[in-house]
């Protein structure tokens, strides 16, 4: 499995998604309470960009009239349907036998074990002479 970065921690800060593409997939990755989660950007509904959607909860209710919220900020809305998928595993809550998205495990590593160094830069000698510019090679 590719590994590919995606930003900075900093730039998604709780909250926050940022949608990508990576070998011509559309990713959208999701900062949930400092948790991050990635799912293939499209709903297997109709095409939707899933990360247009709202976070929302799971409500249930073990008695008429009594609802409980639980996953608060976990579960997916599909912005043109309203299809809604856990982000933690892409399961479907419309059809959970039939429908899924596509979950990618996100990690956040320390840059420096993302590339090692030391780092070369490669130079060129530029010289200006009589109002002209030479470069040797």
């Amino acid at each position: 499995m590719a590994r590919h970065v995606v930003a900075p921690v900093d730039e998604l800060p709780p909250g926050s998604r940022k949608s990508i593409e990576i070998d011509g997939r559309p990713i959208v990755v999701f900062n949930v309470k400092g948790e991050f989660f990635g799912l293939l950007n499209r709903c297997p509904h109709q095409g939707a960009a899933l990360c247009e959607g709202p976070l929302i909860g799971l409500a249930s209710s073990s008695d008429p009239g009594e609802i409980e919220y639980t996953k608060l900020g976990e579960i997916l809305r599909c912005p043109w349907h309203g299809w809604e998928f856990d982000i933690r595993t892409g399961q479907s809550y419309c059809d959970p036998r039939r429908f899924r998205v596509r979950a990618y495990p996100v990690n956040v590593e320390a840059g420096t074990n993302l590339v090692k160094g030391p780092y070369v830069a490669e130079t060129i000698k530029v010289a200006v002479e009589s109002n002209y510019v030479v470069v040797d090679l």
